[in-house]
């Protein structure tokens, strides 16, 4: 089972960042950081939304839990050279920020 301080470590390395640059990013110190990796310290919600951001991933990605992208299918034609995976993570970007909004009770406009 994977941890939330390796999906994070996963996302930096995807992302080319250093701690030091998520931190200068992010606001979040390095030494948090590196505890959030080495699995000493629990991420907070707004650490993992934070780095999310930085990073390129969801939430969802980052703590686990992703019960949109379980519930999605999606069929698509895919155009000038995109990539079909491409397509479907940023679909679900967007499906996981609703899902998301939709449990902080922000309603849509």
């Amino acid at each position: 089972m994977t941890t939330v301080g390796a999906r994070v470590e996963n996302a930096l390395a995807a992302s080319r960042l250093s701690q030091r640059a998520l931190a200068q990013v992010t606001g979040i110190s390095q030494s948090t950081l590196s505890r959030i990796i080495s699995g000493d310290r629990a991420a907070k919600l707004p650490e993992l939304a934070a780095i999310a951001w930085a990073t390129g991933h969801t939430v969802a990605e980052l703590s686990g839990g992703s019960a949109v992208a379980e519930r999605v299918q999606s069929a698509a034609r895919a155009t000038h050279g995109a990539d079909m995976q491409q397509m479907r993570e940023v679909l679900l970007h967007y499906l996981e920020l609703d899902a998301y909004l939709d449990d902080q009770g922000i309603p849509a406009a």
